[in-house]
């Protein structure tokens, strides 16, 4: 009838692309590794989380950094984490907490690789161990493995990669391996609306892991920003 109703397909909201966005990095320092990430769950323009925690510990000496939909690398995670604690039982020389970065590496790329038509997830391993020392692996979308000694993921990546580039430097000390991702995800985040929240950063090391967490008011300003001392003295 005239007037009537167009009714939309159900579920309509299920049709519709929806653009993720994050941004999360590791490098390799002299002596560990260094991941971090922010903090921003994003839905389209909707923010569904603003205080995620996008790296996800495997094992005590390997982490790993989650980028694209959420329920795929949490569940990518679940599974690695299943399969190393069953490879670590056949193993009777193996600290029950620890494992081999390269081989957590593999395992989590053949997963990618094996379900990449179906898998909307890009990974970074990060962690050390007494064969190699301190490792970075890059899994983007589709499945690779590269390793290098630093990488970048997410969204917020395009907007760092030249700066990473040209600020990296080879054997770093902690102190500045820290604050060198610190300020790169504190530029992603000022320029990449799908990249927000907090600062998370996790150092692991001969001795362990540690991690650290930023609130934006600790965040390096970007070129443009006021510093917040000053952002403070306006809102009084």
């Amino acid at each position: 009838a005239q007037g009537a109703r167009r009714k939309l397909p159900w579920p309509y909201v299920t049709r519709v692309k929806l653009s993720t966005g994050t941004t999360i990095m590791a490098c390799a320092y002299k002596g560990g590794v260094v991941l971090g990430a922010d903090s921003r769950t994003s839905t389209g323009n909707y923010i569904a989380n603003r205080a995620s925690d996008k790296i996800t510990c495997v094992t005590d000496n390997v982490w790993m950094c989650r980028s694209g939909s959420a329920a795929d690398t949490q569940n990518v995670c679940a599974y690695v984490k299943n399969l190393v604690e069953e490879h670590n039982m056949q193993r009777t020389n193996c600290d029950p907490g620890m494992a081999d970065v390269k081989m957590v590496a593999n395992v989590t790329m053949q997963l990618a690789y094996g379900n990449k038509d179906k898998l909307s997830a890009g990974m970074i391993i990060g962690g050390w161990d007494a064969k190699e020392g301190a490792q970075v692996y890059g899994i983007p979308l589709g499945g690779s493995l590269t390793r290098t000694p630093f990488t970048v993921g997410g969204s917020g990546s395009a907007y760092i990669y030249g700066w990473c580039d040209n600020t990296f430097r080879e054997d770093m000390s902690r102190e500045e391996a820290e604050a060198w991702v610190t300020r790169a995800i504190s530029l992603a985040i000022a320029r990449d609306a799908s990249s927000g929240g907090v600062i998370r950063l996790v150092t692991i090391h001969e001795h362990g892991s540690e991690r650290k967490m930023l609130q934006p008011h600790e965040h390096p300003a970007c070129h443009d920003e006021l510093p917040a001392r000053c952002r403070e003295s306006i809102k009084a």
